[in-house]
């Protein structure tokens, strides 16, 4: 590390310079009998409580580990970080006992959790390579500098040797006295949580991180063979996440059940629940109980406690926020908020972060593009379980407020945006979490959250989102609560997209019965499922109901929201495309043709609402046989929707199927098969072969081909 403080620094070498990070994935179990933890007296065997039967996925950095003790090899030091129950110390053993089995190697265990055990075990080495008791007591009481000593007798050692300096995570107590230098002797191996490289200047890093399914479901298997299939297991390792001290734990307990033996599926159930972290540590007994870093309970209790003793509660606070959403990667500008402020201080946000990144709690990713934060899902249930009772509140209220400001306030057609699918696990898991006031606020943004996935196109994850939402809201605020009922509303409207009209049929005449009930026949939320309603009707042919339903919306948004409302406008823009040809020219007193003017003027000529007007009003100008001015109408309204969004969004999918009817119409049969075959080939890759419009699309190319000009 740099300069000693004893003057003596420059007898010895120095780490080397890093030839990089090397990235690789580990794990360890335990079993059958092994030694007690040891002392300042045990350096010659790994303080671990019991040693790993075995290790899966550890041949790269094994044999990494293996190069750096070959013959004539030394003055190395290789640092294993990862967080806490990845496997670093099980890697460490697993070398130590081949090195000083196999090879012969002087193996030299050192718990370097504080300084005292530092200080205590490298005199314990000093004693092992040589010290005599009156240079031990000379160190001991200050007299003479000692890490020097122990680097002097290291330096003279007869054997070569690898010395274990394990759970450093707090590499600040290495620059008291210079513990950490290299020898030409031996070879150093760290394990830490503490990533980054500042701390290990000129070590080679290597990350230790979770298990690949296949290896984390054998893991289960080695321990507990009797318990379940190798798929069963690999469905318990995901819901472990895959983490090697969790899938120690679940199989010692798995193994250790004898009245009542469990099944792989059974325990696997059971860690759906609230309860997951406290039946993991139910496993423990197979392990020393006298160590928490072999408890997931209370792991990461001890970084916990370091933030706040280092000063850092901020870092705490954070991931304690951080446990109120999903182990999934969550968006960076989440976090850059004024509202968080409630939870940590805002300037301070950046520096707890990195203390959660340099303690190896959570990482950073890369996601399409989008920088995000990730942290391992047994450790954020750990947190969120031991979080006191009396900070919840505010951090509940901190999570929806900084999703609040994330999710467009008013969700807008547009292409799909991956951003917004990184926010469902999070919206949701708030949701499972959250209880009281905050309940119904994350139930709203949720389900504006599902709008907004509705307007890109992506029908599939709106539903789910809308649905789960509801579901989860529900539980804490009643079937009948308005957030609920606009949750259920949206995922209906979700199944209309998706082709299932009657599903879509049943969900919205549920929901819009029971607001009419409760909030009254005019209100925003009635009318918008009185919207969705329509659409399905229409869509199945009952177009005097649907009709009936939407001038009902209209005169719902007007008295509730007025006439120049985009959701008004959107509702009078609808009567275009529902009113038969007779009857549009009479509308509103002959001002309904007149819409996309009034909607350009109050919204801009590039609105959505103000484009969609100009569609629907094509279509009535087509069903008045005025296919000149629908034509041209259709076309600058298709050229306006591609260039904002795409070739395979739906409405510019819809503008091309209408194209393609005044071509037709106006004798251009050929370019409206042509526009018609690629709309039907781009609705089959996206809705599939059988969805209605894919159906319909098809229906209208075989009327072309027939002759017919216009179907």
């Amino acid at each position: 590390m740099t300069g000693g403080t004893d003057g003596h620094a420059e007898d010895h070498g120095r780490v080397y310079q890093s030839r990089g990070d090397q990235h690789i994935s580990e794990h360890h179990h335990y079993g059958g009998a092994g030694t007690e933890f040891g002392g300042p007296d045990s350096v010659r065997r790994p303080a671990v409580g019991r040693s790993p039967v075995a290790l899966r996925d550890r041949s790269e950095v094994m044999e990494r580990l293996r190069k750096s003790v070959g013959p004539e090899r030394g003055g190395q030091v290789y640092v294993l970080y990862g967080m806490g129950g990845s496997g670093k110390t099980a890697v460490a053993c697993a070398l130590f006992e081949e090195v000083t089995g196999e090879q012969g190697r002087v193996g030299l265990w050192v718990n370097a959790a504080d300084r005292a055990s530092l200080r205590a075990g490298m005199l314990a080495v000093a004693a092992d390579r040589g010290a005599g008791d009156g240079e031990l007591l000379a160190a001991r009481n200050g007299l003479r500098p000692a890490a020097d000593l122990v680097w002097s007798y290291l330096d003279r050692s007869a054997e070569p040797w690898l010395l274990v300096l394990d759970n450093i995570d707090e590499p600040e107590i290495l620059r008291d006295g210079d513990w950490l230098r290299t020898s030409p002797r031996g070879t150093v191996l760290v394990t830490t949580r503490r990533a980054a490289a500042r701390w290990w200047p000129g070590a080679e890093l290597q990350h230790i991180g979770v298990l690949p399914r296949e290896d984390a479901a054998l893991v289960l298997r080695d321990l507990a063979p009797h318990s379940g299939t190798a798929e069963q297991a690999a469905r318990v390792a995901d819901r472990l996440g895959r983490l090697p001290l969790a899938l120690t734990l679940a199989g010692g307990f798995l193994s250790h059940q004898v009245i009542d033996p469990w099944t792989m599926d059974a325990y696997g159930d059971r860690l759906d629940g609230d309860e997951r972290v406290r039946l993991i540590d139910r496993g423990a007994d197979a392990i020393s109980e006298a160590d928490p870093r072999q408890l997931v309970g209370l792991t990461w209790q001890l970084t916990l406690d370091a933030f706040e003793a280092r000063g850092l509660p901020e870092a705490a606070a954070l991931l304690r926020l951080l446990a109120r959403f999903a182990a999934e990667p969550l968006p960076l500008t989440l976090l850059d908020h004024i509202g968080i402020g409630a939870v940590l201080p805002r300037d301070r946000t950046e520096t707890a972060l990195r203390a959660l990144l340099d303690q190896s709690l959570s990482e950073l990713v890369d996601v399409g593009g989008t920088r995000c934060v990730q942290s391992h899902g047994i450790l954020l249930d750990s947190v969120a379980a031991a979080t006191p009772a009396d900070l919840v509140s505010a951090l509940d209220t901190t999570a929806v407020l900084l999703l609040d400001a994330v999710v467009p306030a008013v969700p807008d057609a547009g292409p799909h945006d991956p951003r917004l699918r990184l926010l469902v696990p999070h919206t949701l898991t708030l949701l499972r979490h959250i209880a009281g006031p905050s309940a119904a606020g994350a139930l709203a943004v949720t389900t504006r959250l599902a709008v907004a996935l509705h307007r890109t196109g992506d029908y599939l994850s709106a539903r789910e989102t809308a649905r789960t939402a509801a579901d989860l809201g529900q539980r804490n605020l009643g079937a009948d609560h308005r957030t609920v009922l606009a949750a259920r509303s949206r995922a209906g409207r979700a199944l209309f997209r998706l082709g299932r009209y009657a599903e879509a049929e049943a969900e919205l005449r549920a929901v819009l019965d029971t607001q009419k009930r409760l909030l009254g026949a005019d209100d925003p939320d009635t009318a918008d499922s009185g919207y969705g309603l329509q659409l399905v009707l229409a869509n199945l042919g009952r177009r005097e109901e649907s009709l009936g339903l939407l001038r009902g919306t209209v005169a719902g948004r007007c008295s509730a929201l007025g006439p120049s409302h985009p959701l008004t406008l959107r509702a009078r823009a609808s009567l275009l495309e529902m009113l038969p040809a007779t009857a549009v020219v009479t509308e509103e007193d002959g001002a309904l043709l007149a819409l996309p003017g009034e909607c350009e003027r109050s919204l801009g000529p590039d609105h959505t609402v103000t484009l969609g007007a100009r569609h629907n009003h094509a279509w009535a100008l087509y069903l008045l046989g005025r296919f000149d001015e629908a034509d041209r109408e259709i076309r600058r309204v298709t050229e306006a929707y591609a260039r904002r969004w795409g070739p395979d969004y739906p409405l510019v999918l819809a503008a091309r199927q209408l194209l393609s009817r005044t071509r037709a119409a106006l004798g251009h049969t050929e370019e409206g098969i042509a526009l018609m075959t690629d709309v039907v080939e781009r609705r089959e890759s996206g809705l599939g072969p059988e969805h209605p419009f894919t159906v319909a699309g098809r229906q209208l190319l075989d009327a072309y081909r027939s002759g017919r000009r216009r179907p």
